[in-house]
C-alpha cells in the first residue's frame, strides 16, 4: 500500500528524533530521493510516493541512524556558494563557515588585476573552484597530499567548468618545487587537536577523512608548516587567509607574525560570533 509524502516524512522524523539524530535529515534526504525542488517538495505533501522510493529512503534513514553516515555521503553531494559539489569519504564535507572564508578573500582582491591564488589542502576543491568561477582574472593553483581528494576536486572542476592547476604534495611543497609565486594563499587545513576527538559527533569523526580533520601540536601543525613555507611562495605585499578553530586565532596570528613581523593580521568572526578566519597582509 503506497504512502503519502507527509506520512513517510513523519515516520522518518520521529525515528530520527527517537535516536537522537537531526530531524531535518528526513526532509533533505526525501527531497533528494524524489528529485524535486524545495518548493515542489513542500507543495506535494499529500502526493503518494512509489514504494521503491519509500524503501530506498527507509534504508538510508536507518543507515544514517545506525552508523552516523552523513547525508552528503548518501546523496553524493553538498552545495557550496550556490553550486553543487560531489563529495565522498575522501574529502571533508564543506561547511558554511568556509563560504565566509571565500567571501572574505573575494572582498579583499584587487580589482581587474591578474593575480595568482594558491589553495592549500583543496579537498573537494570548493575553495579553489569557487574562486576560479567568481574571480575570472585569477589564476588558481590547488594542492593536496591525497590523490583521492585530488581526483574528486578535478571531477568537480570539470563538472563546473573551472580552470585550475592541481598539484599533489604536502601543503606548499609542490608550489615551491615548481617555483610558483602567489599573491594570495588561502587554506582551510586540518586544525582539530587529538584532545578534541571525543567532542566530535560520529557523523564527523567516523566519516570525514582524518587527514583533513586532525593536526598535531594542539591542532596547529598545519599552520606551522604552511607559515614556514610561505616566504618561498608569497609575493611582496601578498596576503594569506586561514580558516581556524575558534580558539586558535591568537596562536595562528603569532605564527604569521613570527615569519612576517611587519604584517597586518586580523582575526575575523563567523556568522555565529566565533573566531573563524585569520587574514594577514604580509
Amino acid at each position: 500500500m503506497s504512502q503519502k509524502q507527509y506520512e513517510v516524512l513523519q515516520w522518518a522524523s520521529l525515528f530520527l528524533e527517537k535516536n537522537n539524530r537531526e530531524t531535518r535529515v528526513a526532509d533533505l534526504l526525501l527531497q533528494h530521493h524524489l528529485g524535486v525542488s524545495r518548493t515542489q517538495f513542500y507543495a506535494r505533501m499529500r502526493d503518494e510516493i512509489p514504494n521503491e522510493i519509500v524503501e530506498k529512503f527507509h534504508a538510508d534513514i536507518e543507515d544514517h541512524v545506525k552508523t552516523g553516515v552523513p547525508i552528503q555521503h548518501l546523496t553524493g553531494y553538498e552545495h557550496f556558494y550556490g553550486r553543487k559539489f560531489s563529495v565522498n569519504s575522501h574529502v571533508l564535507i564543506p561547511r558554511p563557515e568556509t563560504e565566509e572564508l571565500v567571501q572574505h578573500v573575494i572582498n579583499h582582491l584587487p580589482e581587474n588585476e591578474s593575480i595568482t591564488i594558491v589553495d592549500v589542502g583543496t579537498g573537494s576543491g570548493v575553495i579553489a573552484i569557487t574562486l576560479a568561477l567568481e574571480v575570472p582574472n585569477a589564476k588558481i593553483i590547488a594542492t593536496d597530499i591525497s590523490e583521492e581528494a585530488l581526483r574528486t576536486a578535478r571531477a568537480n572542476a570539470r563538472n563546473l567548468q573551472a580552470n585550475i592547476t592541481f598539484l599533489q604534495g604536502n601543503f606548499l611543497e609542490p608550489v615551491i618545487d615548481k617555483n610558483i609565486k602567489a599573491d594570495i594563499v588561502v587554506s582551510n587545513p586540518p586544525y582539530i587537536s587529538e584532545a578534541e576527538r571525543e567532542e566530535l559527533s560520529d557523523t564527523v569523526v567516523n566519516h570525514d577523512p582524518e587527514l583533513a580533520l586532525f593536526a598535531a601540536e594542539n591542532g596547529l601543525a598545519a599552520y606551522q608548516k604552511i607559515c614556514s613555507q610561505l616566504p618561498q611562495v608569497i609575493l611582496p605585499n601578498g596576503s594569506v587567509a586561514f580558516e581556524i578553530g575558534y580558539l586558535q586565532g591568537e596562536a595562528v596570528q603569532a605564527l604569521i607574525k613570527e615569519k612576517f613581523p611587519k604584517s597586518t593580521t586580523n582575526i575575523i568572526k563567523d556568522i555565529n560570533g566565533k573566531d573563524r578566519i585569520v587574514f594577514a597582509q604580509l
